[in-house]
């Protein structure tokens, strides 16, 4: 069993409830005696079902512990972040390993002194505070979470200051929260605003064999205090009206749904019987990845994010899976070939 698993490859397909595993062909044509002896097998899988579901609360108890091991590294990234502390030169110190940067000719490394210096002089008194837009411009690089993001967003995440997560303690139900802090603003008075992802580490009873460690089975967002006017999520539409019998004419107007990230904070709840059509439970299984890729990718590794050293390397174990699927499909051509080789009847 491998610990990486769990804290990896949270379960998140199929939130409506488990498919019915179909009934074994082989099994059905297993002489009695035989199929005596698989289903005790069976029985001793179910027991490792059991075991491997203690196996992962323990990893999300190391995770737990681990989390505030990190947590001082991350108050630190964020008071950088916001300009609250200025790194001395010891901490900002970095050689970089990239040849091009090594190579780079001493005079060029002068001339972009003097022109940052001249950028200086011109702009007196211009000077950023921490790293503007550091958060926003991680939810542009991303795919998966731009989008998400709409323009009328963008104004709003420049005042986000720390994406934090959240585990949930000893003897609580299996969970994870992530917290979005805000500087204030004028579009909204939470300073923190949050969205919690229940899991379950145990085999289901009605299939345990569909077991892959911790499941994300439910989440639950928050309410945001918009200012008047300000909330994103809602717009202002106006509509024409006839009076049937008078024949006038009148504007009303009324509050729709908008597109926006902060939708994200009120998700879609799956029905209490569990039945869900397809588009909900994409909707759903979407919102579930998401959060997953907030706590596994977004948070630990920002800083790589912010300079897209992070999505080379996703783009990579994309092209390996790729390639990897290249190579079976011309596989599969090559077997078509032979077949048809096979079929030429060399005395024609």
């Amino acid at each position: 069993m491998d610990a990486s698993k769990g804290k990896g490859d949270i379960v998140t397909q199929n939130p409506g409830g488990q498919m019915d595993r179909p009934y074994s062909f082989l099994e059905s044509m297993l002489p009695k005696a035989v199929k005596r002896r698989v289903h005790a097998l069976k029985r001793l899988q179910v027991q490792c079902a059991n075991i491997e579901a203690k196996f992962y609360e323990e990893v999300h108890e190391l995770e737990r512990k681990y989390a505030d091991m990190y947590q001082p590294i991350f108050e630190k990234r964020q008071d950088i972040v916001t300009g609250a502390v200025e790194p001395t030169d010891e901490e900002s110190e970095w050689h970089s390993d990239r040849e091009e940067e090594e190579e780079l000719a001493e005079g060029l490394k002068e001339k972009a002194a003097i022109e940052d210096a001249k950028k200086e002089e011109a702009t007196p008194g211009e000077d950023p505070k921490g790293i503007p837009e550091f958060w926003l411009t991680i939810f542009k690089r991303v795919d998966m979470l731009s989008d998400m993001l709409q323009e009328h967003d963008e104004p709003i995440l420049k005042h986000l200051k720390d994406i934090q997560v959240r585990f949930s303690g000893p003897g609580q139900p299996m969970s994870f929260t992530l917290e979005f802090h805000f500087e204030p603003n004028g579009y909204f008075n939470n300073a923190v605003l949050t969205k919690v992802y229940k899991m379950k580490s145990e085999p289901d009873a009605s299939d345990p064999f569909s077991f892959e460690g911790p499941e994300i089975i439910d989440c639950e967002g928050c309410q945001i205090d918009w200012h008047k006017g300000k909330d994103v999520t809602m717009k202002t539409i106006k509509k024409k009206q006839k009076h049937k019998g008078r024949g006038t004419v009148r504007t009303v107007t009324k509050q729709v749904p908008n597109d926006s990230f902060f939708n994200f904070f009120n998700p879609f709840k799956a029905s209490q019987d569990g039945e869900m059509d397809e588009d909900s439970e994409f909707t759903l299984a979407t919102d579930f990845e998401i959060g997953h890729f907030f706590r596994e990718r977004i948070v630990p590794r920002a800083v790589l994010y912010f300079t897209g050293e992070a999505l080379e390397d996703d783009e990579s174990f994309e092209e390996e899976e790729l390639e990897e699927g290249d190579e079976e499909e011309q596989d599969e051509e090559g077997d078509d070939d032979d077949d048809d080789d096979g079929d030429c009847d060399p005395k024609a």
